[in-house]
C-alpha cells in the first residue's frame, strides 16, 4: 500500500484548494448533515487539518440513508448545530478557494444551495479526472478507486466510507495520486479534471481561447 501524501504535488502548489465532502438527509430537496473540509494551501497536509461539522436538519434524516449510505441517525445529530449557526464558519474555509470533490457536481450544488453567496474559483471533480487519465476501469466509484489506487486512508479509518471526512481525506488521496509522477501542470489538471462550465476549451494553437 502507497504512503498517505502528505505532500501536496508540484502541479497543485501556489492554488488554494478546498475538499470537500457532504452528507445528506436523504430528503428532496437535500440538507447537509455532515461536511468536511480539507483547506489545502502552502507544501504539505495533514489529516489533523480536517475541519468536520455535523449538523441538525430542519427535516428528519430519512431511514434508507442511514441505514444504506452514512450510518448518520436523528439521534446522533439531535443536540448538533443547525445550518445557520455553522455556515459562517463553513463559508469562512470554503470562499476564495477551488472546491475539490469526487462527483463534484454533488458538492458544487448542494454547497450552493447552502451558501448563496458562495462561488468557487474552479471546480475539480477527481472522478472525472480518473476516467480521464485511467480509461477503462470498471467503477469510478471513491471505494473501488481507492483500491485500485491501492490509497492509505488508514488517517481515518474508523469513519470509514461515506463519512465525510473519510471520503474528503479518500479524495484527497486519488487527487494525489493521480497527478503524482506526471508531467501534468496547473492548466492540465483542470482540462482533465475540470467541470465544464468552469473550463475554457483548449486553443489549437496551444493556449486557451
Amino acid at each position: 500500500m502507497t504512503a498517505a501524501y502528505t505532500e501536496i504535488p508540484a502541479a497543485l502548489r501556489g492554488h488554494d484548494i478546498a475538499v470537500v465532502d457532504v452528507e445528506g438527509n436523504g430528503q428532496n430537496p437535500p440538507e447537509i448533515i455532515e461536511i468536511a473540509i480539507i483547506p489545502v494551501a502552502g507544501t504539505a497536509v495533514s489529516p489533523d487539518e480536517i475541519r468536520s461539522w455535523l449538523i441538525r436538519p430542519k427535516n428528519p434524516i430519512t431511514p434508507i440513508v442511514t441505514r444504506k449510505v452514512h450510518g448518520i441517525s436523528n439521534k446522533d445529530v439531535a443536540d448538533c448545530p443547525e445550518w445557520e449557526d455553522v455556515s459562517p464558519a463553513i463559508g469562512r474555509v470554503m470562499f476564495g478557494r477551488t472546491l475539490v470533490a469526487h462527483n463534484a457536481n454533488v458538492e458544487q450544488r448542494v454547497l450552493s444551495t447552502h451558501l448563496p453567496d458562495w462561488k468557487p474559483l474552479m471546480v475539480l471533480d477527481t472522478l472525472r479526472l480518473a476516467k480521464s487519465l485511467w480509461p477503462g476501469l470498471k467503477s469510478y466509484a471513491l471505494d473501488k478507486l481507492i483500491e485500485h489506487a491501492q490509497l492509505d486512508t488508514g488517517a481515518l479509518a474508523e469513519q470509514g466510507h461515506h463519512r465525510a471526512a473519510y471520503d474528503a481525506w479518500a479524495a484527497w488521496q486519488l487527487l494525489c495520486r493521480l497527478v503524482h509522477g506526471t508531467d501534468m501542470d496547473w492548466d492540465a489538471v483542470v482540462q482533465a479534471g475540470g467541470l465544464p462550465e468552469f473550463v475554457s476549451p483548449p486553443d489549437p494553437e496551444g493556449g486557451l481561447w
